[in-house]
């Protein structure tokens, strides 16, 4: 995946705007999952590649399995604070 804002889908940029406003949770494993305001993403495999590609990481550090607060890397505020404001 590449973190060049042109090149996330609509899906990925909303995704990383809901972990920037705090609303979004990772369960930590070696793929992990996503969630939104209490509900898993309908696209865990974007979950996935952002968290691959260093855009998204848990805020504190849990057990595997666990869920913890998601948040922006720097390359997750680059990423955003490249796009127009309309995205």
């Amino acid at each position: 995946m590449s973190t060049h804002p042109s090149a996330l889908s609509r899906r990925a940029i909303a995704m990383l705007k809901a972990v920037g406003e705090g609303r979004a949770e990772l369960r930590c494993s070696c793929e992990p999952d996503l969630r939104v305001d209490g509900l898993s993403c309908c696209d865990q495999n974007t979950a996935h590649d952002l968290a691959r590609a260093g855009l998204v990481r848990a805020a504190t550090p849990v057990a595997p399995g666990q869920w913890s607060p998601a948040e922006l890397t720097d390359a997750g505020h680059r990423a955003l604070g490249g796009l127009p404001a309309a995205a």
